[in-house]
């Protein structure tokens, strides 16, 4: 007996979604719930051993624990995620995380899908207790200049949902691994996320005046690199400390 055309149809669909793991979520997205917690009962489970391992790296830069503020820069090109905290007028070097997954090239994003990981000096807009990487803290990319550029190049769909994560894969976010987003997800809310800011660079400015590697070339990208130059510059070189 021939099956209905209807259930041959649902069936297929069926199959071809189990097949993308699907459940409602995308099923890789750092945002996607993989339970109920919230901040505080993560802070009350992961608190202590993150910050077990967190004050050591204060103590030896003379940094009290929470700090005042903090900022974290990403070296793109370095797989690198430095820690600075506020120390007074100036800012002080505090730790290094590798960075395992951080797709795309170097040059900023500038459209849904592109792969790429931005580049620019962002805020934490949100904290994750419940991503399908273990912990994630969110970005708010597509910031000002973000959006004026992709106005004056007639640029839409920039894309969104830009998140430090763990785990150690990543398509457009920065994956950190497990026990890095735990003490960086943690040092977030003891600072708070109104006093945290990420600066994304393609590499280190401080020690690299030009990389032969960026092909990227907007018209404004001089302006978005001189303009991250200076941010970089408040932060030294941290072999140096």
């Amino acid at each position: 007996m021939k099956r209905p055309f209807s259930f041959i149809v649902l069936f297929s669909l069926y199959f071809a979604l189990c097949a993308f793991g699907y459940d409602g979520t995308a099923p890789s997205h750092p945002s996607a719930p993989a339970g109920k917690r919230t901040v505080a009962e993560i802070l009350r489970e992961i608190g202590p051993r993150a910050e077990a391992r967190l004050k050591p790296y204060f103590d030896k830069a003379g940094v009290s624990y929470p700090p005042s503020r903090v900022t974290f820069i990403g070296l793109k090109d370095e797989l690198e995620l430095e820690v600075w905290a506020e120390k007074g007028p100036r800012w002080v070097y505090v730790a290094t995380y590798d960075v395992y997954g951080a797709s795309g090239g170097l040059g900023p994003k500038q459209k849904a899908g592109d792969g790429q990981v931005p580049e620019g000096i962002y805020n934490v807009t949100e904290l994750n207790p419940n991503s399908r990487f273990h912990l994630s803290m969110k970005l708010d990319y597509p910031n000002g200049f973000d959006r004026l550029m992709a106005q004056s190049d007639g640029r839409s769909h920039l894309g969104g949902d830009i998140y430090l994560h763990g785990k150690t894969k990543s398509k457009g976010c920065i994956a950190v691994g497990d026990r890095a987003i735990e003490e960086l997800f943690v040092l977030t809310a003891r600072t708070g996320i109104k006093n945290v800011k990420v600066v994304i660079v393609p590499y280190d400015f401080r020690t690299q005046i030009f990389h032969s590697a960026i092909r990227i070339t907007p018209s404004w990208l001089p302006d978005l690199y001189e303009k991250l130059g200076q941010e970089l510059a408040n932060y030294g070189q941290r072999d140096h400390i």
